[in-house]
């Protein structure tokens, strides 16, 4: 088996763990308040992060060399899940993964001011078409904007920012310290919420808000196996197998079936994404290939494994 070929195989575990953590948020979603759901799923899952990094003796502390940063990282982090989540339980699985495919655009805007990158027309083309793929799906004048919409683009929008963020920081900062500092701040950030809308949980339920933990870090390890053993640009395209993950699981568990809008819209997005990653990856095109970097739209751990 050659090393490309794991890769292959290691990102398409990923993504489909990211998408079973994902069906089971909605899951929980109408009976949980959002920010329940992830203080749990985060407490979970800082058990088994904690003890890998700690087993690291590479890394001798946790101290942050560019703390604001860090901190306003984190708090990107914490409204790109809470707002996630929450698209998750009231939207359809394909129509939110649609409008977070929407991140590589918004990463490749970005990419301009704030780390330098030189976007050409063919790029800015693929960006404004895969805009007019989440017009498609958002439909506005056709269908009321919900909540939920707003919520999908604002997640899209803070990972994207947060993304940019892990590229200026470059190789300044260690992936724990990009790893813990988010979770722990999430999960104190959401123990406040908790005294105004806790409900008791119960123990099946607790359950799966482990397994929502639990799934985040083992995906997240496949995604780290999958960029160590093939190239960027052949794994990033393959986040994009979500769609079907969630198409699947919409239509077995949910009673979804994505509407033509939505599909085509879909079709757009991720058309366009796909020609900014080999755009990137081509030689004299991108200077720090933030979208060939960005492993998911919700769970970018830091620098990517060379």
């Amino acid at each position: 088996m050659t090393e490309t070929f794991k890769g292959f195989v290691a990102a398409l575990l990923a993504f489909a763990f990211f998408s079973t953590h994902d069906a089971v948020i909605k899951s929980l979603g109408g009976t949980y308040p959002v920010f329940q759901i992830i203080f749990f799923s985060m407490l979970f899952a800082f058990v088994p992060v904690s003890m890998i990094i700690l087993a690291d003796k590479a890394i001798d502390n946790f101290q942050p060399h560019h703390p604001w940063l860090v901190l306003f990282r984190s708090v990107l982090a914490i409204v790109s899940m809470s707002c996630g989540f929450y698209a998750f339980t009231v939207l359809p699985l394909a129509e939110v993964y649609a409008l977070l495919f929407a991140m590589p655009l918004i990463v490749t805007v970005l990419s301009v001011p704030l780390l330098g990158e030189t976007v050409r027309a063919q790029r800015w083309a693929a960006v404004v078409i895969g805009l007019i793929g989440v017009l498609i799906v958002l439909r506005p004048g056709m269908t009321e904007l919900s909540l939920g919409h707003i919520s999908g683009l604002t997640a899209a929008c803070s990972s994207a920012l947060s993304s940019i963020l892990t590229r200026k920081l470059g190789g300044e900062e260690r992936s724990a310290v990009l790893i813990l500092y988010p979770m722990i701040l999430s999960m104190l950030a959401m123990s406040t919420t908790l005294p105004f809308v806790y409900k008791p949980v119960a123990l099946e339920d607790l359950g799966l808000m482990a397994t929502i933990g639990f799934l985040s870090v083992i995906a997240q390890l496949f995604i780290i196996g999958a960029y160590r053993a093939a190239p960027a640009a052949f794994v990033a395209p393959l986040q994009y197998s979500q769609i079907l993950w969630a198409t699947f699981f919409g239509a077995l568990f949910f009673s979804e079936t994505p509407d033509f809008y939505v599909a085509l819209g879909s079709f757009v997005i991720i058309s366009s994404g796909l020609f900014v990653v080999w755009r990137e990856s081509r030689e004299n095109v991108s200077k720090r290939t933030p979208v060939l970097k960005t492993a998911n739209p919700r769970f970018d751990t830091g620098p990517q494994p060379k």
